[in-house]
């Protein structure tokens, strides 16, 4: 049956499964301590044009989503989120699992707005009853946003001056990194990105890996470092993957020769003929997405028809006879993928 459910749908990039089949037999230290870690967390580095910044390689979105979020927060703390962010919608209440609370503020398809974060931090510092009311310690946005829809150079320029102007972190859920980087609307490179957060990942699950997400702590402030003993934090939270290697392979592997950003940019190739094949066939898009998540309407008698053929994503109820859908393109994606897919359609 065709997929276009998700990306992550296949299991991972040749080249990767080759470098876990050749150094298979090897006998490497655990907990991430053997030379394939060191060796991705140095290109990592590299790669951001952060030399100095700290790299910790985890399993998966929301493990790394809660522990950055829970290890950087201080007990009196939450996270400023949109309302559509990750974090607020689709984790189960991951985060507020550990104590700490999610604080919404409005979303403008999927982006937060700097003047409204700004506004909410004011209107939270001038307030006199404070004291009885969770503190926004952390600021998070995710590059994708949930729609696909990515910050410009110049507003992740606006939403970092306010959070330096309250001395409080930025953290970027990277999950869907690359394709945003190589979307070809994207005004921002890895190192540019780098430099205007503290703090985020660069997903593996969806971009190629097996399995992984690397947590980049950049450096750019002292108030927003690494924090303290986070191994330990990590193990104490059962998220220290004693065969370490797997995720040091995969990301060694990513990140030699410019892997990540080729398979990436592929996958927006793939949605970019998509977008063109759905506007022929005058398909409604729910919103403009310039990654790899297409969202579209679709009609309900329609949609189950082709469910009989394809997997899709529910993504949200129109009205009484439409449903928004949303097709992902990714790195695996094929042209004779979308051709099959177009051709049901």
């Amino acid at each position: 049956m065709l997929s276009f459910e998700s990306d992550y749908i296949e299991g991972a990039h040749p080249a990767i499964l080759e470098a876990l089949v050749k150094t298979n037999m090897e006998q490497l230290s655990g907990y991430g301590h053997d030379k394939y870690c060191e060796l991705a967390k140095h290109n990592i580095a590299a790669a951001c044009g952060k030399p100095n910044a700290k790299v910790q390689l985890l399993v998966g979105g929301t493990q790394t989503n809660q522990i950055i979020i829970d290890t950087m927060l201080r007990p009196w703390e939450g996270v400023v989120s949109a309302q559509t962010g990750h974090v607020a919608t689709h984790e189960a209440g991951a985060i507020e699992y550990t104590g700490h609370k999610v604080l919404c503020i409005p979303e403008h398809e999927g982006k937060m707005d700097a003047l409204e974060l700004d506004r909410f931090m004011k209107d939270f510092n001038a307030d006199g009853n404070r004291e009885h009311e969770v503190f926004p310690g952390l600021v998070y946005i995710s590059f994708p946003t949930e729609y696909g829809t990515i910050y410009s150079k110049k507003e992740l320029e606006n939403i970092y001056s306010v959070c330096r102007t309250y001395s409080i972190p930025l953290f970027i859920d990277g999950a869907r990194l690359g394709y945003g980087l190589m979307s070809s609307q994207s005004d921002l490179s890895l190192k540019e990105l780098a430099a205007l957060c503290d703090v985020f990942y660069i997903g593996g699950t969806k971009v190629g890996a097996l399995c992984g997400e690397a947590v980049v702590f950049t450096e750019n402030n002292s108030y927003a470092d690494m924090p303290p003993h986070f191994e330990n934090q990590v193990k104490k939270h059962g998220a220290l993957l004693a065969k370490g290697r797997v995720l040091g392979v995969q990301f060694s592997t990513l990140f030699t020769d410019g892997l990540y950003f080729e398979i990436s940019r592929h996958a927006i190739d793939m949605a970019e003929l998509l977008k063109a094949g759905l506007a022929e066939k005058k398909y409604r898009f729910f919103l403009e997405s310039p990654t790899n998540q297409q969202f579209i309407i679709m009609e309900n008698e329609a949609l189950a028809e082709l469910r009989k053929k394809v997997t899709v994503s529910f993504w949200q109820k129109y009205d009484e006879t439409h449903t928004v859908i949303r097709l992902a393109t990714s790195w695996a994606t094929t042209k004779e993928h979308l051709d099959e897919l177009l051709s049901l359609l």
